[in-house]
Parts: C-alpha cells; structure tokens; sequence
C-alpha cells in the first residue's frame, strides 16, 4: 500500500502585504518621534561625541584620534518589495548611506533580522540576507555579525560602521547663507512603492525604482573632501521637505527650493495625481507642513511629492556657489546623471523653508 503524497507547501504571501508599511516610509511620523523623544534622560556628552542626536543627523561620530573618528548608524523596516533579493539590497543601501552622508566611508557592518519563521520559507529568509550580502559585498564591507529574532512582520536592515577624519565630518547643521543646495537623486520611491503596493506598477517602473534605491551614496566621502561643501544629509524618510528643514533648524538657515529644477523619477507625477501615495506623507506634511511655504496653485499631487518618503534616497548638500561645478561633477563621476541644483539657502535667522 503506497503512502499518500505530502500535501504540497502553501503559496507564501507578498512581502508587502505582511507589512503595515514598507522602507523608510515605517517611520514614526517626526511630530510623534519628536513627542516621544521630549522626556527621554539627556546624559553627559563626552567631548569625543562629535555628533550625536542634537540635531537629528544622520549618524553618530565619534573620535578616536587626531586622524580617526568612527561613524555609527542603523537602519532597517519591511518590505518596500515583494523580491526577498531586492528587498535585502534596498535595507542595505538605505544602512549604508547614513555613512556615506556623514563624509565617511563604510569599514563593516551587522545584521539585524527580524522574521516571520512560520510564514516565510529559510529559502526567502536566506534570499533577503543574499541580497544585503551583495550590497556590502560591492560596499567593500564584510557583514561581521548581527541578530536575528521571529517576528510578526518582516524586518531586515544593517548596523553600518564607517571611518572619516574628524575635520571631514560633515553634519546636517553646518550649511551657511548663500549656500546653493544640490541632490543627488530624484525624487518619488514612496510613490512607486505604493503603486507596487497596489499592483499598478509596470515592469519598466519598477526597474526604475530598483535603480535608484540600490544606488550607493558613494560620493559622500569626495564631497566631504570639498572645502566648499559645507552641510550634507540625505533624503529618506522623511521627504525632501523634512530633511530640508532638518538642514535649516541646525543651521539656523532659511531655505528657498527652486520646484521646477527638482528631479523627479520617471512616471511618477502621474501616479501621484492618480492617486498613488504613502500614508507617510501625509503625515510628514501635519507634522511640519506649518514650516513650509508653499506657492499659489501648489497641487495635492505635487504637495504629497514633495513630502513623499525616500528610500535610500539622495544626498543632500549645501555648498559654496563657487564649488557647484565641482559637486555635481563628483556626483557624475560616480553615475549619478540625475544630481541637480535645487535651490539655496537664504539669510540667518528664522529656519524655514520656500518652494518656488
């Protein structure tokens, strides 16, 4: 008598669909994270701590000696992709690039796993750190350790460790008057991941979304090396918009961004005024949307843009006029064609922000 065959295993879901939300768009929305943040103990800075929470910068610096200071950072969500693979080279960039907008360059990393074991196979699982792997791997990073815990939601991301000599630093809250700010990349990752989300995102959409976020800030260490840049940070979770603000509240800076000269990923204005957009970016707009400036006929389309989550998204910098050529020629130098020239930072005082 022959055994009956083992039932055959069940489909596994869509990444997507086992996360409330997906990449940098699962922050905590800044007027609540600055709620939580108000109460918690302030302890003694030591004087080494050259960067620390003060002014929401992108990563810890901490100096060793005259010649060393190390960087620390982590960052890590779910899902922003239904490909395990991808979506482990999409966490990675996005840990990465906190390094690389601090002027420094990335030395090791570890990982931080959280899984659904009895919904997702070790095959998925595996293909996800593959995808980190890959990342690091082209980084010139080993991945030397990390943690792994069974979780409702799945959840990947990397502790990123980087090196930069302590004059090199370059902080979000340093940009000067006159400043001509520049980005590295176009906006609009949230706005395609909701259309994934939704299964309205084509074949050559989506290829474009894996470009940019798999991208790595690698310029950040040239930049830094400028004399004329004077402020770096990078465009995440938070919008263009937030990370702008977070420039000109540690700066002390008004900023003024020119909206036409902002690039945009292809295909993504029309599917935000179809209506695909994160719940993020509403929520980014209530939390600062009082500190910004809008033109007259500004639509909700091109609002929810502008406050759009970025994952693993471009750096931001601002530099002297006169080292405008020199940036943007770094940028190209490491393939990013798209970088352009935004806006400026305007007189000391009040921090806010303009679009024009």
């Amino acid at each position: 008598m022959m055994n009956a065959p083992l039932p055959a295993p069940a489909a596994e879901p869509r990444l997507t669909s086992l996360s409330h939300g997906g990449g940098c768009g699962c922050k905590i929305a800044p007027g609540v994270l600055s709620e939580i943040l108000k109460g918690t103990a302030r302890l003694p800075v030591p004087p080494e701590l050259l960067v620390g929470i003060e002014t929401a910068d992108d990563a810890a610096v901490y100096q060793l000696n005259e010649e060393q200071a190390l960087i620390a950072t982590t960052d890590f969500f779910m899902p922003i992709v239904d490909d395990p693979y991808d979506f482990g080279r999409i966490a990675a960039t996005n840990a990465i690039s906190d390094v690389y907008a601090m002027g420094g360059k990335p030395i090791m990393a570890l990982a931080l796993v959280g899984m659904p074991i009895s919904v997702l196979s070790t095959a998925t699982i595996g293909r996800i750190l593959e995808g980190g792997e890959a990342v690091c791997q082209a980084a010139g990073i080993p991945i030397a350790g990390g943690h792994t815990i069974d979780s409702v939601e799945p959840i990947y991301g990397l502790v990123a460790l980087g090196l930069v000599h302590p004059k090199r630093v370059k902080r979000n809250a340093d940009a000067r008057p006159g400043d001509v700010l520049v980005l590295g990349k176009p906006l609009g990752v949230g706005i395609l991941s909701a259309a994934l989300k939704k299964e309205q995102l084509d074949a050559a959409g989506y290829e474009r979304m894996i470009a940019t976020t798999t991208r790595l800030n690698t310029p950040g260490p040239e930049l830094a090396a400028l004399e004329g840049v004077h402020a770096l940070t990078d465009v995440t979770g938070f919008g263009l918009a937030g990370h702008a603000l977070e420039l000109a509240r540690g700066a002390g800076v008004a900023l003024e961004i020119d909206w036409g000269q902002v690039p945009v990923l292809e295909g993504v204005r029309a599917l935000a005024q179809a209506g695909m957009v994160t719940g993020a970016s509403g929520r980014n707009w209530a939390a600062y949307g009082g500190e910004v400036q809008l033109p007259a006929g500004f639509t909700d389309a091109e609002r929810a843009l502008l406050t759009d989550p970025q994952t693993s998204g471009g750096l931001l910098v601002s530099c002297a006029p006169q080292s405008v050529d020199e940036v943007l020629a770094v940028f190209r130098r490491h393939g990013f064609a798209q970088a352009a020239v935004i806006g400026q930072a305007k007189s000391a005082g009040a921090a806010r922000l303009t679009i024009r």
